[in-house]
């Protein structure tokens, strides 16, 4: 499983964030890069992105204007890749090796938010450390292996397996599990509870965690 090293950047997307204390905490650090409409988060977090891409056709004018010292990367509307593909392959280029994903949950576009969960999976498996969040949910991919994950306890946290699951097991939650086979498609391990930070591992298989750290509603 990726270790989370420097140096860690963070893209800025254009749906839902809400700014909270674990979002200033990941973020602590990180260069920042951000795609078309997603500029307009920066003011809230305090963040000045180094460069600023896409086509530029969910960006007011007034948003362009508040940010001129922001150097833009203007690609056309018709393109093979998304803004945020876009951005998140300039980080790469730029050396990342941990990526923050903010405002990739949630939003107007629930195909945009469903792409940005599997271009994160695919990033892991291409050796980048990847979290996604929209400030109130955060997102992790699940690969072979081993991992922990810090959540406070009476969190709600699910897993969605991407694909028939193998050797899941689930410890320090409320519903433990341990070598469970998921098959494709069953809700079994949606809306379990965290007792404090979570152990993680799978056998075989691709999966998303989707937590809920301040939703303790579990509690």
């Amino acid at each position: 499983m990726p270790v989370s090293t420097d140096p860690k950047f963070v893209v800025l997307l254009g749906g839902a964030l809400i700014v909270t204390p674990r979002l200033r905490a990941d973020m602590a650090g990180a260069r920042v890069v951000a795609a078309d409409g997603g500029m307009r988060h920066a003011e809230s977090l305090g963040a000045v992105p180094e460069l600023w891409v896409g086509d530029f056709d969910s960006t007011p004018p007034e948003l362009v204007a508040a940010w001129p010292q922001v150097e833009r990367q203007l690609y056309p509307a018709a393109k093979n890749e998304t803004d945020g593909a876009l951005a998140v392959s300039v980080a790469a280029e730029r050396g990342a090796r941990a990526i923050l994903l903010a405002g990739a949950l949630g939003g107007e576009r629930s195909d945009h938010a469903l792409m940005h969960l599997l271009h994160a999976v695919s990033l892991e498996e291409m050796g980048f450390a990847v979290k996604l969040t929209s400030g109130e949910e955060e997102a992790w991919p699940l690969l072979p292996g081993r991992r922990d994950i810090d959540l406070p306890k009476g969190s709600l946290f699910s897993i969605l397996g991407l694909a028939p699951l193998s050797g899941l097991t689930i410890d320090n939650a409320r519903y433990p599990l341990k070598d469970f086979s998921l098959p494709f498609g069953s809700s079994r391990t949606i809306s379990n509870v965290a007792e404090g930070p979570i152990r993680l591992s799978l056998a075989a298989g691709r999966a998303i965690l989707i937590a809920r750290p301040y939703d303790l509603s579990g509690a």
